[in-house]
């Protein structure tokens, strides 16, 4: 389709991936012939002490229903450590997701604005998926990592792994804990865009035997490097006290609060952007020949100085693990989350052009749409897992079994402006917050939904013999999905019900997800496994959004079957150099089915396909002692092979929006003594922000996002063992690029310009 720009990958570049691939059993087979395998535990342990660990690489994934190292789990999962992203000076979700491939960012539909961590990945929406501890947590929120220890990404479908679930996979913060080592870390930061953070990290045992508290806490005041007054404020603390570390029975209570006060940027028209199309401009100028379109300059503001953002989230968790015996432990846990939202902020749309003075760009002025939100999340569950090994016909067997409960709510309370009121248009090129900005208000309608899951789950790993281990899963679940919500009365013929009148509705769903998976491990040495692995999840309607539909137009309707996802695998994973360098590498093929596609006017049925083909490399370690590195590269085929064949708007062969076909990430770093100087480069390759195929790039805007590289640097010296000195430089070559960019077009965040951060990070 000649409106999509994304670059076809050549054989070159394939063959390259293929060659990776099948190199890396090599690599590591040759870095094993010097090994000896007779070698006593006391020349082991002598190595090890003489040499320096690497900090960016996880052994293992942090949930206890993963009981395999991840050289010996059978499914693409990148764990990116807090090591790796305090260098980067990340604070955010979004900022340490920028370590893995295939990730974008979305900004919102039309006239809407999204908040918070807007993820895609893998060409499916996955702000549905994020979890906390391996518990799902709501809310359109942007999430802090001061209190995280790591974070892991599981690509691919997973319902045996959380349940009712997108087919992208799915995003797991890591928290803090409590140990025994009494330690004090802090950082301080000041930056670009008045950027101003302080962290405090404490851990300490208690008098009590085997018990220690841990606590972190935040505070950041913050604007957004070249962005007038946007703001990002933020206060945290989390606190983690634990009782029988290292005995057989341990408790641990969490704790986190957070509250953002921040001012939420709208966005830049993307007037003078690469692809921008304006009918009201061609409609002013039908004869061409008027002024230039130029591009606005990227710090404009076009809200108002009174916008806001207020977050308040608090969770509480209680951790129980036992161990019954060496072989086999129960944990149960128990969180209840809140999180509230309450936000105005305001969007810009089309431009005008006033008649009188057409020719003067200095009266030219863009649409504001003032919008709303007023959310609360919560959450309230159970989990209880028990981890055995055991031998079985002289097999060994290593399962992971348990229950769940959980309930989940999320009530919307409608904003928008009064009936009646339009907002002021604001100036193209030289917008004011002193403008007569139209009042958000609560206009009486409301969204409230809720789903109740009882879930049961089995995971077994067997090792077949010294090569060959069978993994297999299967979780069943029960849901039931009730929408209760309130609507105003609109205008209609014949008006039967005053305008304005409030109208309720109430929708309820129940049925049962089955969700599996099964892969097979080959390991010709203790230090790689090559894998062949299936897995599937299921999206019933409402699943993420708590909203249930009697519109035949709508996914989220009842009467329709869940959306099931797929996903086979083939892939390798090794450990190099003496564990020092973990190389991954996987061919896979993700399919979505069960989609609401437009099949004529009045016709919309659930046959929508669709299929995600890709190549993805990772690479994490130490290469050579002085230096170590993350990268990873993604190669995706997204198309949506069954679409929807309406004239004016099909989407049937379309490239799947907001999926680029080529995303690479590199972080390296250099040590030496008390110096360490790194840096970081990011490709992402063109993204398509729209399925219909029959878009005319002559008469649309910005039919897609450019493509660009970014270009991170990072210098730290250790004054003394307890004080090191931190310089990161974002965005090195100053590339203007676009971060995100809305559905129809017409707004973009700008991606990160040039600017930069000094620390002083405090350990004792």
């Amino acid at each position: 389709m000649a409106f999509i720009q994304a670059k076809k990958h050549s054989m070159t570049k394939t063959a390259l991936a293929s060659a990776l691939l099948l190199a890396i059993p090599a690599m590591s087979m040759a870095a094993q012939s010097n090994d000896t395998t007779k070698a006593g535990k006391l020349a082991e342990v002598e190595v090890k002490a003489d040499s320096i660990e690497p900090e960016f690489i996880a052994k293992k994934a942090s949930s206890p229903k993963q009981t395999q190292a991840l050289v010996d789990t059978p499914q693409t999962i990148v764990v990116v450590k807090k090591e790796l992203f305090q260098q980067q000076a990340a604070v955010s979700l979004s900022d340490t997701l920028r370590n893995t491939p295939g990730i974008t960012m979305l900004m919102g539909e039309n006239g809407n604005t999204a908040t918070g961590d807007s993820i895609f990945m893998r060409g499916f929406d996955t702000q549905g998926s994020i979890y906390v501890d391996s518990i799902r947590d709501l809310g359109t929120i942007s999430r802090d990592v001061f209190n995280t220890d790591m974070v892991e990404i599981a690509k691919g479908p997973a319902g045996v792994d959380n349940g009712r679930s997108s087919s992208s996979g799915y995003v797991n913060m890591g928290t803090k804990m409590a140990s025994l080592e009494d330690s004090s870390t802090g950082t301080a930061t000041i930056g670009s865009g008045s950027h101003k953070r302080v962290t405090a990290d404490v851990n300490r045992s208690l008098a009590i035997e085997n018990a220690a508290i841990r606590v972190n806490v935040m505070r950041q005041d913050s604007g957004v490097p070249n962005r007038d007054v946007v703001e990002n404020n933020s206060t945290g603390l989390a606190a983690s006290l634990a009782f029988g570390i290292n005995t057989q029975t341990r408790t641990v209570l969490n704790l986190l609060h957070m509250q953002q006060d921040n001012i939420q940027d709208g966005g830049l028209p993307t007037v003078g952007e690469e692809g921008f199309y304006s009918s009201t401009y061609a409609a002013a100028f039908p004869q061409g020949g008027g002024p230039a379109l130029t591009a606005v300059d990227r710090s404009n503001f076009y809200g108002s100085a009174a916008d806001y953002d207020h977050v308040l989230a608090d969770m509480l968790t209680l951790r129980v693990e036992h161990d019954f015996t060496e072989n086999v432990t129960l944990t149960n846990t128990s969180r209840y989350g809140v999180a509230t939202q309450d936000y105005v902020l305001t969007g810009v749309n089309a431009l005008a052009f006033p008649a009188a003075t057409k020719n003067d760009p200095a009266t030219w002025t863009v649409a504001r749409s003032r919008q709303g939100k007023d959310q609360k999340n919560q959450i309230l569950i159970n989990q209880t897992n028990l981890k055995a090994s055991f031998n079985v016909g002289g097999l060994q067997h290593t399962v992971a079994s348990g229950v769940e409960f959980s309930y989940e709510s999320q009530l919307n309370y409608t904003k928008g402006m009064p009936t009646g009121v339009t907002q002021v248009a604001a100036n193209l090129y030289n917008p004011s917050t002193a403008d007569v900005f139209a009042p958000v208000v609560l206009t009486g309608a409301k969204a409230e939904g809720s789903t109740d899951t009882a879930a049961i789950y089995a995971m077994d790993t067997i090792d077949l013999n010294a090569q060959w281990q069978l993994t297999a899963g299967v979780r069943a679940e029960h849901y039931n999905t009730t929408t209760d919500n309130i609507t105003l009365q609109a205008v209609a013929t014949p008006q039967t019900v005053p305008v304005g009148t409030k109208i309720g509705s109430h929708e309820q769903a129940s049925d049962n997800l089955l969700s599996y998976k099964i892969g097979t491990n080959y390991k010709p040495n203790k230090d790689g496994s090559v894998y062949l692995s299936y897995a599937t999840s299921q999206l019933p309607p409402g699943g993420t959004s708590f909203q249930l539909s009697s519109s035949a137009t709508n996914q989220n309707n009842p009467a329709l079957e869940p959306q099931k996802g797929s996903n086979l695998e083939l892939g390798t994973k090794w450990n190099l150099r003496n564990e020092k360098l973990f190389a991954t590498a996987a061919v896979f093929k993700s399919v979505n089915k069960n989609e609401l596609v437009r099949d004529d006017v009045n016709t919309y049925v659930p046959i929508g396909e669709k299929t995600v083909k890709g190549v993805e490399l990772g690479l994490v370690g130490m290469p050579l002692d002085s230096l170590e590195l993350s990268a990873g590269l993604a190669l995706l085929d997204p198309k949506i092979t069954r679409g929807a064949r309406f004239a004016t708007s099909p989407t049937d062969g379309a490239v799947i929006q907001w999926t680029p076909k080529t995303t690479f990430t590199l972080w390296s770093t250099y040590r030496q003594h008390n110096f360490s100087i790194g840096g970081g480069v990011r490709y992402m390759d063109s993204v398509a922000r729209s399925n219909t195929t029959n878009l005319n790039p002559a008469t649309s805007s910005v039919l897609q996002v450019p493509d660009y590289w970014v270009v991170d640097a990072m210098a730290s010296y250790a004054v003394t063992p307890e004080v090191t000195v931190q310089f990161n430089l974002y965005n090195l070559l100053d590339e203007e690029y676009i971060g995100s960019l809305n559905n129809g077009g017409s707004r973009f965040h700008q991606g990160t310009p040039r600017s930069a951060k000094l620390g002083v990070n405090v350990a004792f």
